[in-house]
C-alpha cells in the first residue's frame, strides 16, 4: 500500500495540485479532501453555486484555496475556473476528482508515477466499467464516448468519461474553451489532442453508491443532448479542418517523403513498371474532371487493374486546394487547342471563376482530360527513369 506521506514532496517538486469541483455534495466532500489531504495540501476546491452546508465544509479546511459563486453554472465552467487559478497559482500540473466520492485519493500516485514518464499528456484515471455496479446510462455513455472520441482524434482511450485526471496547464492554456457543462470535459480532450497533447490513462477504483441513495447531477436528456451536439461540431470541424491540415501540413515533412520513397516506390517485390504506372494512373485521376469522386474511383480502378494503390492515392492529391487554380488554369490553356477561334483567353491571377468555368465548360472539360494525359504520362515515364537512376547507382560492382 502506498504511504501518503512518500507524495507529498513529489506534489510539491512536480508542482501538482488537485482541484475538486463540487455542487451539493456536502455529504462526502468532506471526506474527499481529507482524504486528498494526506497526499498534498495542493488543493484548489471550486463551489459551484452549492446551497448546501458545501461553504460551510470548505470553511473547516484552512488550507484551502476556495473560488466560491452563488449562481450554479456547470461542471465545465468549475473546471475551467479550477484549471485557471491553478495557473495563475503557478502550478504546472492539476489534477481533477469528483466530490462525490466515486474516486480514490489513494490513486493519485498512479498520476504521478505517470507524469515522470509523461510531461505533455493528459492522463486520465480509467474505471472498471464492467462491475455490476455500473449504472447502465454510464456503461452506454461511456461506450458512445469512447467512440466519438476515436472519430475525432484517431485515438483509443480507455475511458474518456471519466473526471479523475491529471491535465498539463501549459499546454491548455493556449486553448480558449466554450462549453461550460459536462460537455467539457470531451471538449477539453478533443482540442487538446488536436494541438498535440498526448493522451495516457492510468487504471483507478471507481465507486458507485447504490442506486437509492446514489447522489448524481448529470440530467440524462439535456446533457446528453448537448453532448451529442458538441460531438457533432467536432466531427464537422475533424474532417473539413483537422485531417485535411494534418495531411497538409505532413506532405511537407521529410519523413513522410522518405516512407513514400522506401516503402512504397522502391518496394523490391514490385516491377517498376508498375509503380511508374500508378503515378502515372494518380495523376491522371487528381486531374480528370469528375471532382468529388476522383479519390473514390482512382481507389476501385487500381483494385481493378491491380496497381499499388498507396501510391495511387498519394499521386492523385495532385489536386490539392493549393494547386486547383494552377491546374484549372492549364486546363483552360490545353482546351484552347482544341476550341480554336473560341477559345477563351484566360488569366491564372484574376478571370478564372466559377462563373467563367461555367460559361466556358465545353474548353475547360477538353483542356482537363487532355492535361490529365500529359501529366499523367510525364509523371510516369520520369518515375521510372528515376526508378531506373536510382537503383543503377546503388548495384555493387562486381
Amino acid at each position: 500500500m502506498t504511504q501518503p506521506v512518500l507524495y507529498i514532496d513529489k506534489f510539491e517538486q512536480d508542482r501538482v495540485c488537485v482541484i475538486v469541483p463540487t455542487y451539493n455534495n456536502a455529504k462526502s466532500l468532506g471526506a474527499v479532501i481529507n482524504d486528498i489531504s494526506a497526499y498534498t495540501k495542493n488543493i484548489i476546491a471550486v463551489n459551484d453555486g452549492s446551497f448546501d452546508e458545501t461553504e460551510k465544509i470548505l470553511d473547516e479546511f484552512p488550507f484551502l484555496n476556495i473560488i466560491s459563486y452563488k449562481k450554479n453554472v456547470g461542471k465545465g465552467w468549475a473546471l475551467r475556473q479550477g484549471l485557471k487559478r491553478a495557473t495563475d497559482l503557478g502550478y504546472l500540473y492539476a489534477i481533477t476528482i469528483d466530490s462525490d466520492g466515486q474516486h480514490f485519493a489513494k490513486d493519485l500516485p498512479k498520476f504521478i508515477d505517470k507524469l515522470e514518464a509523461e510531461k505533455n499528456a493528459i492522463i486520465i484515471g480509467a474505471r472498471n466499467m464492467d462491475q455490476e455496479s455500473v449504472p447502465g446510462k454510464s456503461s452506454f455513455g461511456h461506450k458512445f464516448s469512447n467512440f466519438w472520441f476515436k472519430v475525432e482524434t484517431g485515438i483509443t482511450a480507455p475511458d474518456t468519461q471519466s473526471g479523475y485526471r491529471l491535465y498539463p496547464l501549459q499546454s491548455l492554456s493556449k486553448i480558449k474553451f466554450l462549453t461550460r457543462k459536462y460537455e467539457f470535459e470531451i471538449e477539453v480532450l478533443v482540442r487538446a489532442a488536436w494541438n498535440g497533447v498526448k493522451i495516457e490513462s492510468v487504471p483507478v477504483s471507481v465507486y458507485y453508491a447504490p442506486k437509492e441513495i446514489r447522489v448524481s447531477h448529470f440530467r440524462p436528456f439535456k446533457d446528453f443532448t448537448r453532448i451529442s451536439i458538441l460531438n457533432t461540431v467536432l466531427v464537422f470541424i475533424t474532417f473539413l479542418y483537422i485531417k485535411p491540415g494534418n495531411f497538409f501540413r505532413s506532405i511537407f515533412k521529410k519523413e513522410t517523403w522518405y516512407s513514400i520513397w522506401y516503402d512504397h516506390l522502391l518496394h523490391p517485390g514490385e516491377p517498376d513498371i508498375i509503380k511508374a504506372t500508378s503515378v502515372a494512373f494518380g495523376v491522371f485521376m487528381g486531374i480528370v474532371p469528375i471532382w468529388g469522386f476522383q479519390l473514390v474511383v482512382a481507389i476501385f480502378l487500381a483494385i481493378l487493374f491491380k496497381l499499388n494503390k498507396p501510391i495511387v492515392i498519394i499521386a492523385a492529391n495532385i489536386s490539392i486546394p493549393p494547386m486547383i487554380p494552377v491546374i484549372i488554369f492549364l486546363s483552360f490553356m490545353m482546351g484552347s487547342f482544341w476550341i480554336g477561334d473560341k477559345a477563351i483567353d484566360f488569366s491564372l491571377t484574376n478571370n478564372i471563376t466559377l462563373d467563367s468555368i461555367k460559361q466556358n465548360v465545353q474548353q475547360y472539360i477538353y483542356g482537363s482530360i487532355t492535361l490529365a494525359i500529359v501529366a499523367g504520362i510525364a509523371f510516369g515515364l520520369l518515375t521510372l527513369a528515376l526508378l531506373k537512376i536510382f537503383k543503377k547507382k546503388h548495384t555493387p560492382a562486381v
